[in-house]
């Protein structure tokens, strides 16, 4: 080879290699969000979760990226798409409901994983306490000992003439039992009986709701789960459709149109996951993040919905509302 000729060969990879070099940026993190809905059913609650990641600094597409797994209602593809997660792999995992971090905690012991609960994660055995949860598993839970019980007392007070409550459960959230028990026990206190029926998915809510009108249940407390979450106006259609006075966990069922609501903000909760999977990526470990319990739980009443039942809202209830939607 001439001089001039390796000078020249030798100065284009003195150009190439600098270009090559930027050129491999190093990877973005990776979060990966697990849950039993479809994406299009929880549009709202994603949304939330990215803007807690804003609010600690995270932008997607930017500084990290997000890898989703939808179950679209099947239970049972849960522990494979939290494999796939794993594998990936992603540098925390978001376990979107209770079946989603049942999961998760089987799928890893290694990568943080932050969930999202309206039940109790340390009765569940996910966390040691609320304050110091260990291991790898932080979140939020919107959980309250007593806020099954004071759901059963509203909807008395709501129709104080109903000799039964029914109750919508999902079978396969593993706190469904608990749920149960809960009702029952605010109900004998109170005189009455929780008839419990299941639904599975949202193609056992015609029947659901078919074998409520057989035993002519006046009201009707909708039990805390995910996969109920994602289908809120389906469910306070078919509550209107039954004429059933029906109380709801979440804020969401309100606009919705659903009647009677009793619980925290599920879109909030969502919001503060983003921030703690925004602190994960920043560095923090998931044991020096307590999990996160809501400091309210609020009452809100949809009079348009009591209208269209001819449901008088008792002054009581009014007054203690902390929403009245007129």
């Amino acid at each position: 080879m001439k001089r001039r000729e390796f000078i020249s060969l030798l100065g284009g990879a003195a150009v190439a290699w600098p270009l090559a070099a930027r050129g491999q940026q190093p990877a973005m993190p990776v979060v990966g969000f697990l849950r039993n809905t479809s994406a299009l059913d929880s549009a709202n609650l994603v949304m939330s979760f990215r803007q807690g990641l804003r609010e600690v600094g995270y932008t997607e597409g930017q500084n990290f990226t997000i890898e989703f797994r939808w179950s679209d209602g099947q239970d049972d593809q849960l522990p494979k798409l939290a494999a796939e997660l794993v594998r990936h792999p992603v540098a925390v995992l978001i376990a979107a409901n209770l079946t989603a971090l049942v999961a998760a905690k089987s799928a890893t012991a290694t990568i943080p994983v932050v969930f999202v609960t309206g039940d109790d994660p340390i009765q569940l055995g996910f966390v040691d306490s609320f304050n110091r949860p260990a291991g790898n598993i932080t979140g939020v839970s919107f959980y309250s000992g007593t806020l099954g019980a004071k759901q059963v007392e509203l909807l008395h007070e709501l129709v104080p003439n109903a000799t039964a409550i029914g109750m919508l459960v999902n079978p396969n959230n593993p706190a469904a039992e608990t749920q149960i028990k809960v009702a029952q026990s605010a109900a004998r206190a109170l005189g009455l009986k929780i008839e419990p029926v299941h639904a599975r998915n949202h193609s056992d809510f015609d029947a659901a709701f078919e074998t409520f009108a057989q035993q002519r249940i006046p009201a009707l407390l909708i039990g805390g789960d995910a996969l109920f979450n994602s289908q809120r106006d389906r469910l306070a259609a078919l509550a209107a459709h039954h004429r059933l006075a029906a109380l709801h966990f979440a804020r969401e069922y309100l606009s919705a149109g659903g009647l009677i609501v009793y619980g925290a903000s599920i879109t909030d909760a969502y919001r503060q996951v983003g921030v703690y999977a925004g602190r994960l990526l920043g560095g923090a470990k998931p044991a020096e993040l307590p999990v996160m319990l809501p400091t309210k739980f609020e009452l809100a009443i949809n009079l348009r919905t009591a209208k269209a039942l001819g449901l008088e809202i008792p002054p009581k209830l009014l007054a203690l509302a902390d929403e009245v939607i007129e």
